[in-house]
């Protein structure tokens, strides 16, 4: 071995002194640039810092398959776009059908007015994939699914942060986007708590006013809930694209997932691992659109038609009552028990319903139903029959016979009932002792 080879760095010690005179290099010059603060010579320091990155040592060997996907890692972000046909079905439902749905609609399944004079053509979907699912400000948003219509398309949009670096350039971007296309409502699921709160932040950090923070919002998890909660196992997205737009969404990965593949998409490279998280994504703003529309459908047909579910009429009622409009709330409920609801959740309807009738003072509605309940146990039943024959009726005899048999089923099994049949009997036998003595007198 000649001198000249003898002494000759090894590839990493050469590109690790090469990068340390690279900063000292610069280090001496910014420190003497007198128009720069301190903290501007250290910032442009680190910034250089992140751009001079150490190779990897030729002496490690990287897995076979981290070498062959190392060259699809995405430097900094990306823009993934696609576009869906207004005949394009997912599910049940075509996306033409979406710029169908009236204001009134969506003023009635947001609880926002501001929708009566809106359609989606100018509303913006939005899904996040995040690095976690408890939210807080280290929660990234690694990517950021918007979809809007595009004419009569139904255009997806993916901002993908390959780096997290590059969150910033991703951010702007963003912006950018948001500013040129002048959205003039929000669509999400769960988006109010979630979503929108994480990206708000993210602008925040950037030192960028957040465009959507005033638009009016339609977080459909809410009305999912009301419209679905009782008729299907599960009311998140994925299990409503499949049991109420009959989508498959078989291949599809869990939420819990996402983290992971993209901690693992980080540390190999590897963009296979991330590109299911995209295809959920998508699926994810598909289905939203999908649901509204179904929802929309509910709400518009014509409560009469023998093609609305008799669920479903219970699940309208529901957003009618969550509306505020509860006359024609307890008028679908009263079509729904006429057709027949399946047990239990036909108690809960008829105990609705009844509580109604009490405070119209239909008391021979709200008596039959209260009667009806009572052999099943229900305790509401027996006090509200006590209450009604000591204060309506007068008939304190009765009052306390039914007070009496509500205290023996609530013993053991509730305290505020068994408190309050005993309470009542108290007073029961005070007002039968009165009644007798001026029966009496008399």
């Amino acid at each position: 071995m000649d001198e000249e080879e003898r002494f000759k760095p090894e590839p990493g010690v050469r590109a690790q002194k090469s990068r340390e005179e690279i900063i000292r290099h610069s280090w001496s010059s910014l420190k003497g640039d007198e128009t720069l603060t301190l903290k501007e010579k250290l910032e442009r320091l680190l910034a250089l810092a992140r751009e001079v990155k150490k190779p990897r040592p030729e002496s490690i060997q990287a897995p076979k398959d981290e070498l062959e996907t190392a060259s699809s890692k995405i430097s900094e972000f990306k823009v993934f776009e696609n576009s869906f046909t207004p005949d394009f079905a997912f599910g049940k439902f075509q996306v033409a059908s979406g710029l169908k749905i009236k204001g009134d609609v969506l003023a009635l399944l947001s609880h926002d007015l501001n929708f009566q004079k809106l359609d989606l053509s100018t509303a913006l979907f939005l899904d996040l994939e995040t690095t976690g699912l408890s939210g807080g400000v280290g929660v990234i948003p690694f990517l950021v699914g918007l979809a809007f219509f595009d004419g009569e398309n139904f255009a997806v949009r993916q901002f993908f942060l390959g780096e997290p670096a590059a969150e910033e350039t991703m951010i702007t971007e963003l912006d950018r986007f948001f500013q040129s296309l002048s959205f003039r409502s929000v669509i999400s699921f769960n988006g109010k708590s979630f979503d929108l709160p994480i990206l708000e932040t993210r602008f925040t950090l950037y030192r960028l006013p957040f465009p959507l923070s005033d638009l009016p919002h339609l977080d459909f998890i809410f009305p999912a809930r009301h419209l679905w909660k009782h008729k299907h196992e599960s009311c998140r997205l994925c299990h409503l694209a499949q049991q109420v737009l009959g989508a498959d969404r078989g291949e599809d990965i869990p939420s819990s997932e996402v983290p992971l593949r993209y901690f693992s998409y980080l540390r190999t490279g590897n963009f296979s691992l991330v590109e299911p998280v995209l295809e959920h994504n998508q699926q994810d703003l598909l289905s939203l659109l999908g649901i509204i529309i179904a929802a929309a459908e509910i709400v518009s047909v014509g409560v009469d038609s023998e093609e609305v579910d008799t669920l479903d009429l219970v699940g309208m009622a529901r957003i009618l009552e969550s509306a505020g409009e509860t006359r024609r709330s307890f008028e679908l409920l009263e079509k729904a028990l006429v057709r027949g609801v399946p047990m239990p959740l036909s108690i809960g309807v008829k105990k609705k319903l009844a509580w109604h009738w009490k405070r119209s003072q239909d008391w021979e509605k709200a008596v039959a139903v209260w009667e009806e309940l009572a052999p099943l146990g229900k305790l509401f039943c027996f006090r509200e029959l006590a209450m009604y024959y000591e204060h309506r009726r007068r008939d304190y005899d009765r009052a306390r016979e039914i007070a009496r048999e509500g205290l023996s089923l609530a013993q053991g099994l509730s305290r505020t009932y068994e408190h309050d049949f005993k309470r009542r009997l108290e007073r029961l036998e005070i007002k039968r002792q009165k009644t007798k003595i001026k029966s009496g007198v008399e």
